[in-house]
């Protein structure tokens, strides 16, 4: 998977009429996400005027007062004189990375020294507005908003592929929650940063899951015990994705103590792989989803959305494409890290598969008793229909 190293943004864009009462409920809003988003969509000429203080977060707007100053044209964006041409960031390449224009400007009978960042609004409706988006980055710009209606994922892709080795990043507008995750993914790279209009912090904190990065403590625990216990149903979930050597799924008996199930990317001598397949566990243990809530492998279904992760703690969201529940022959491990000891029942069949202390692959009918195998885990705390409880009395066994 490509990664791409700048910052996924926030952009929020407060729904705002003219009156009192509403801006007073803007302010309060802001106040309570502020530090979900990355940036401000509003006018600061008016937002300073009514609230007489700073807000506490970058502005964007079409103002010379905003942190990101939005022009409309490449002609404004050369009058700046910003523009850097690839032979002059050759040359000076250690200075373009960080390049910004500093000017001075007055408020409240002071001069203060601001730094900016410019960019340019751009309405994507042929190859020719993309070529112009080109020249926008060409000519200095630090970031770019894209405005797509219709083919959203064709232009986003030629765009992210022209400026994904340069310094101007790429904003686009999400008109719903479910846009997000396509803009940050499209190309693997994704934008840069979306804006987003809205008054709902539940949908601020959809998003913010969406592009936060997840990362869990994976360590390794001794197998106490093994045990075949007989005949049940287990869950095996097909993804939408294709799912490297290393990477699996957290599953368990206990929220709190997770094994790192491998997927079938290797296969067996008797299977071929299913690089996008998990065959997780019974159908009551649990998983964790990208929202940290929990949900037994049984809830699971087409549409769903789950965690991979891999040896390092990193997890990424993929989709469910399928779930398959089907009776086999189940075995039970039994392991302990420090002091908690935790049990998974998984499908007896060689692929199945753990990841041991050293990263290597071990099928559970090759493992024994005192291996060392990846788990996740934490003190344990109760959970209602999958959320945390805290300080909850809890003995799970």
């Amino acid at each position: 998977m490509k990664e791409n190293k700048k910052n996924k943004k926030i952009i929020l864009k407060p729904l705002i009429n003219n009156s009192d009462a509403s801006k007073e409920k803007t302010l309060k809003f802001i106040g309570k996400v502020k530090d979900k988003v990355d940036l401000l969509y509003i006018n600061p000429s008016e937002y300073l005027e009514y609230n007489h203080k700073d807000v506490g977060l970058d502005i964007i707007y079409p103002s010379d007062k905003a942190d990101y100053v939005i022009l409309d044209s490449v002609k404004e964006l050369e009058n700046l004189g910003l523009n850097h041409s690839k032979n002059d960031a050759d040359k000076n390449k250690d200075n373009e990375v960080n390049r910004i224009f500093n000017f001075k400007e007055e408020r409240n009978e002071k001069i203060h020294s601001k730094k900016k960042q410019f960019g340019v609004y751009k309405k994507v409706e042929s190859n020719k507005d993309i070529e112009e988006i080109k020249t926008i980055s060409l000519k200095g710009a630090n970031f770019v908003i894209i405005d797509v209606d219709d083919w959203k994922i064709i232009p986003l892709e030629n765009i992210i592929a022209t400026l994904q080795e340069t310094n101007t990043e790429i904003f686009s507008l999400a008109k719903s929650v479910d846009e997000v995750e396509t803009l940050f993914t499209v190309l693997e790279l994704g934008v840069d940063g979306i804006i987003f209009e809205s008054e709902d912090e539940e949908e601020i904190l959809k998003i913010q899951n969406i592009i936060r990065k997840i990362v869990f403590n994976i360590t390794p625990a001794k197998i106490l015990e093994i045990k075949d216990i007989g005949i049940g149903e287990r869950v095996c979930i097909d993804t939408v994705s294709m799912l490297s050597e290393g990477e699996g799924m957290l599953i368990g008996n206990k929220s709190n103590f997770l094994f790192l199930v491998h997927n079938e990317s290797v296969g067996s001598s008797f299977t071929s792989p299913r690089p996008f397949r998990v065959n997780a566990g019974a159908v009551h243990c649990y998983t964790i989803t990208p929202d940290g809530t929990t949900k037994y492998l049984s809830e699971l279904e087409s549409g769903s959305q789950v965690l991979i992760v891999n040896p390092r703690g990193n997890a990424r969201i993929v989709s469910v494409g399928r779930v398959k529940i089907e009776t086999r022959p189940l075995r039970l491990f039994k392991a302990i890290c420090g002091s908690e000891v935790g049990t998974i029942i998984v499908q007896n069949a060689e692929t199945i598969k753990f990841l041991d202390k050293n990263n290597k692959i071990l099928p559970v009918t090759h493992a024994n008793i005192g291996d060392e195998i990846l788990i996740f885990s934490k003190e344990s705390s109760g959970r209602h229909f999958g959320i945390e409880v805290s300080n909850e009395y809890i003995l799970e066994k």
